[in-house]
């Protein structure tokens, strides 16, 4: 007799989960946001933020993404997510990147990982403007300065 091996979660989870048939829907109808649409608005750390893709404006359950602005001289207040994981990407500016105590400069096309519950701020030697992805989807709640 063999023995069997334990199945994996993804495995479990594939065969519990019909595939959708082709051409059919599987989820919410296609959202499209501009951003060119979207209020800014200021969050907790003082950026000023246009929500692209977020609870407020989109059947979002697992992420956002919004557009960040911070202007010259000016930087984030230095905080942390308990649940969020983001990611930044730089489209315009240059500044200096903090996390946990390290510092670098960042410049248009960086791409920056901040770990749930890693302290970080960033600050604007040149007017900043970056997307921003947060994983669970950003809340103000979420943001702490203790």
């Amino acid at each position: 007799m063999t023995a069997r091996q334990p199945l994996r979660v993804n495995e479990v989870m594939a065969r519990l989960a019909p595939e959708p048939a082709r051409g059919t829907m599987s989820h919410a109808p296609m959202t499209i946001n501009n951003l060119s649409q979207q209020s800014p608005f200021t969050t907790k750390d003082g950026s000023t933020i246009r929500s692209i893709l977020d609870r407020t404006n989109a059947p979002v359950a697992n992420q956002s993404l919004a557009e960040a602005t911070i202007p010259v001289g000016k930087a984030t207040e230095r905080h942390y997510h308990k649940l969020s994981e983001e990611f930044y990407f730089i489209l315009e500016g240059t500044g200096t990147m903090e996390i946990n105590g390290e510092e670098r400069p960042v410049t248009p096309g960086d791409a920056i990982l901040i770990p749930p519950g890693a302290w970080h701020q960033i600050t604007a030697s040149q007017t900043l403007r970056f997307l921003c992805c947060c994983a669970p989807p950003y809340s103000h709640e979420d943001t702490c300065f203790e």
